[in-house]
């Protein structure tokens, strides 16, 4: 099959493997990393590849994925810390404020990229 700018191979997409391009940052066909312009803002196209990377709309997925985590990960340490030590409520918020903000940031473009691969992966076409 003969592929032109913006169309990959047609013919295998591996989920596993574009997922975990999607969360370094990269491009889910080529591997460059130029998922992202910004911190958060999707580039129009790989630069490397041509894939077109407008019609793959995240919306808020990413930011559901990374609260849910983050209180998953945040929420057991304060309760066994509370359970544990039974801290003043200015130490729990000096802790936990700045963990929960850092994990989100640190999280959301990883996800956000990740989406971005599982829905080239499974081939979703916008209506």
């Amino acid at each position: 099959m003969v592929t032109t700018p913006g169309q990959p191979d047609e013919s295998r997409r591996d989920a596993w493997t574009a997922i975990r391009s999607g969360w370094r940052g990269r491009c889910p066909v080529c591997g460059s990393r130029s998922l992202f312009e910004a911190y958060l803002k999707m580039a129009d196209s790989c630069a490397s590849c041509g894939l077109d990377l407008e019609n793959f709309r995240a919306d808020d997925a990413p930011a559901y994925v990374t609260i849910f985590a983050v209180g998953h990960v945040v929420i057991p340490l304060m309760l066994m810390v509370e359970r544990a030590y039974r801290p003043d409520v200015w130490l729990h918020a000096a802790l936990w404020g700045p963990l929960a903000l850092g994990l989100s940031l640190w999280l959301l473009p990883r996800i956000k990229g990740a989406t971005i691969a599982l829905l080239w992966s499974l081939r979703f076409k916008p209506e």
